[in-house]
């Protein structure tokens, strides 16, 4: 899809089919429910896709999940169904189980939150999820506390699904895309081929791909983005391939959709990403965002370089391949010329010898201090290769070359750790900010080194095991 300053937009709303011509594309999904529908029963708290307030279900041909309206906009919903907190009860107003066990279990009290904590039980009571921290680790409450809401959760498990939970995308309008207002009439561009043509003559368009991050720019900057291009309506962007060698991912793929293929082939780094903002975050953030936006504290980044992935890229009919690691120049500066963008990553398949590790003071739904993803290879008691990468240590994610080159080919014993441990300090001068001091920082990369030691000798290091 192309990008546009004015659009046509159709989906489902509760129910009912809904078509909206000539809006703003950067219009929030929260905005047009509580002002433009007087569906009020959406919250706005934070603004930002931190507190859960205005969670709303949306499904797709990939299933429902529970996203943030705040940082929705409008173009992102074309061609599917979404469900608001007044429509999880029934037609008929019959209340939702998860409803009923709210007020069974008093999981109510400002009741500011509760609209968002009842979608995203219900969706998740919906796909069958039982793990109700994790569903519910985006939903914040400063009043009741969790273990009443925790409780109703449970109690609705095993109560059956409500047929009108079933949505169906509309089906006629799927295949439609949004319209274009503000150019010279020609169809948008929805594969890749055109978009790359399309993008190369527009560089200046503003990219919106999950908009976890562009959405701030709007809803806390209050950013004109001009003309924007929603690439979710890109398909040859999504999903991913596997080959004897590697995995493919497509530069839309979501952090939800990454943990599933990664988790049994490389545990560490989905724990990293279980980690990353909450369960509405990871269904509308993309991994291809993740790395464009060029943050030095961005998570994805530091497991990809450890891994050794690469980054494909693409300006209009011309494709390249960097090694992931040579994306990131400095702050704010990546490899990208003008009208190029990424189109996928690919992983290869190795044995696994992946650990990372995120610090935060919060361990759900918080911004790291740092992150350390490491890779060693060990064999006959030999270190033969060291990849480790940080993030929040400098600029960008980068590699520690000197502490790698202090453990390759050196002894896999705790004095090369140790040695490894020295050498970070010419790596990294890592700056004093709000998270964290330069000299924490320091300390705590290094004895991520010191962590990998313990840990890769059969101790339990889970920041969830920690005694005095």
């Amino acid at each position: 899809m192309a990008g546009y300053i004015h659009m046509d937009v159709s989906f489902r709303l509760n129910g009912k089919d809904v078509a909206l011509t000539n809006v703003t594309a950067t219009t929030t999904l929260l905005d047009w429910l509580r002002i433009n529908q007087n569906l009020t029963g959406t919250k706005e708290g934070c603004n930002e896709g931190d507190c859960g307030a205005c969670s709303v279900m949306v499904t797709d041909e990939n299933g429902a999940k529970a996203l943030n309206a705040c940082i929705l906009f409008l173009p992102q919903l074309h061609g599917k169904a979404i469900r608001t907190v007044e429509g999880i009860a029934a037609p008929d107003g019959t209340p939702h189980a998860v409803q009923t066990e709210m007020i069974t279990h008093h999981g109510s009290q400002c009741g500011f939150c509760t609209p968002g904590f009842i979608v995203s039980m219900a969706t998740a009571h919906l796909n069958g999820e039982t793990d109700h921290d994790t569903a519910l680790a985006g939903n914040l409450c400063r009043c009741t506390g969790y273990a009443p809401i925790i409780r109703a959760a449970k109690a609705a498990e095993t109560a059956p699904i409500p047929k009108h939970m079933h949505d169906t995308p509309p089906i006629l309008l799927a295949k439609n895309i949004p319209g274009e207002r503000e150019s010279a009439g020609a169809e948008p561009p929805t594969n890749l081929d055109a978009f790359a043509s399309w993008y190369e003559q527009n560089p200046d368009t503003t990219l919106i791909a999950g908009a976890t991050d562009v959405g701030l720019w709007v809803t806390k900057h209050f950013t004109n983005l001009g003309q924007t291009a929603f690439l979710n309506q890109i398909p040859e962007l999504r999903g991913m391939t596997e080959t004897d060698e590697a995995i493919h991912v497509g530069a839309m793929t979501t952090l939800t959709e990454l943990y599933e293929v990664i988790k049994d082939r490389h545990p560490s780094f989905a724990q990293l990403i279980q980690r990353y903002g909450s369960t509405q975050v990871r269904n509308a953030a993309t991994i291809g965002g993740n790395v464009a936006n060029g943050s030095p504290i961005g998570d994805g980044s530091p497991a990809l370089i450890a891994l050794g992935a690469t980054l494909h890229l693409r300006k209009g009919a011309k494709v390249r391949e960097i090694p992931i690691a040579d994306f990131f120049i400095e702050y704010g500066k990546q490899d990208r010329a003008v009208g190029e963008f990424i189109t996928g990553i690919t992983i290869p398949k190795v044995a696994d010898n992946l650990h990372c590790y995120k610090l935060s003071k919060r361990f759900d739904q918080d911004i790291s201090a740092v992150c350390g993803c490491l890779w060693v290879e060990v064999k006959d008691d030999v270190i033969t290769t060291a990849r480790l990468a940080y993030g929040g240590m400098a600029g960008t994610p980068k590699r520690a070359s000197a502490a790698e080159a202090a453990l390759t080919n050196k002894p896999w014993n705790e004095n090369t750790i140790r040695t490894a441990m020295e050498a970070l300090k010419s790596d990294f001068s890592p700056l004093s900010d709000m998270r964290a001091s330069a000299k924490y920082r320091m300390q705590t990369a290094q004895n991520m080194l010191l962590r990998l030691w313990h840990e890769r000798n059969g101790e339990t290091t889970s920041v969830h095991e920690v005694t005095a």
